[in-house]
């Protein structure tokens, strides 16, 4: 019987304790139809408005990740660069680096280890940067790209070319800016 009087509470100590904070109320509940469909519950959440999840391709153009290839300096001071690496330099997921390796068979040679593994030269990293910005941003097929580069044999010189005149346009451009 002595637990028994530890254990109740005193109703005056409930009374003055601090006031807590408000509660959140819910919505009320929907009234339910005997009949029919049920309606839908409240939304806890309110519909962002959008199209339908998807964006427009200036969105997607200006989200996209620019390869961050290094200068050829520091590329080409190691032989050769695993998948993670390449991965990591172009932000695109290993599966794709792979099918890349794979579809574009005739321009890229990563070599194999006993184990399977790829792994990229610098020149193929370089070959790489050619086909990421046909694909990604010259939006051509798998299959336009290859043939793209099958009919032009100068193609990468072409890129490298218009690619040191992006270097120069974004160096005066910030040469602008400062001034």
């Amino acid at each position: 019987m002595a637990d028994l009087k530890q254990i109740t509470l005193n109703f005056d100590d409930v009374a003055e304790a601090p006031p807590t904070e408000p509660v959140e109320q819910l919505p009320a509940p929907m009234p339910v139809k005997k009949r029919g469909r049920r309606p839908n519950p409240v939304p806890l959440v309110p519909k962002q408005p959008g199209k339908r999840g998807r964006i427009s391709l200036q969105e997607q153009a200006a989200a996209e990740d620019l390869p961050e290839i290094p200068e050829d300096a520091i590329l080409f001071q190691k032989s050769y660069y695993s998948i993670g690496q390449v991965s990591v330099m172009f932000h695109l997921n290993q599966s794709l680096i792979r099918l890349w390796a794979n579809e574009f068979d005739a321009f890229l040679d990563p070599k194999k280890n006993k184990k399977g593994d790829r792994f990229f030269r610098p020149e193929d990293v370089k070959a790489l940067v050619l086909i990421h910005h046909l694909v990604r941003q010259r939006k051509f097929t798998m299959e336009g790209a290859k043939d793209y580069l099958r009919r032009n044999k100068e193609a990468g010189l072409r890129f490298s070319v218009i690619e040191s005149m992006q270097q120069i346009k974004s160096f005066l451009l910030e040469l602008k800016a400062a001034l």
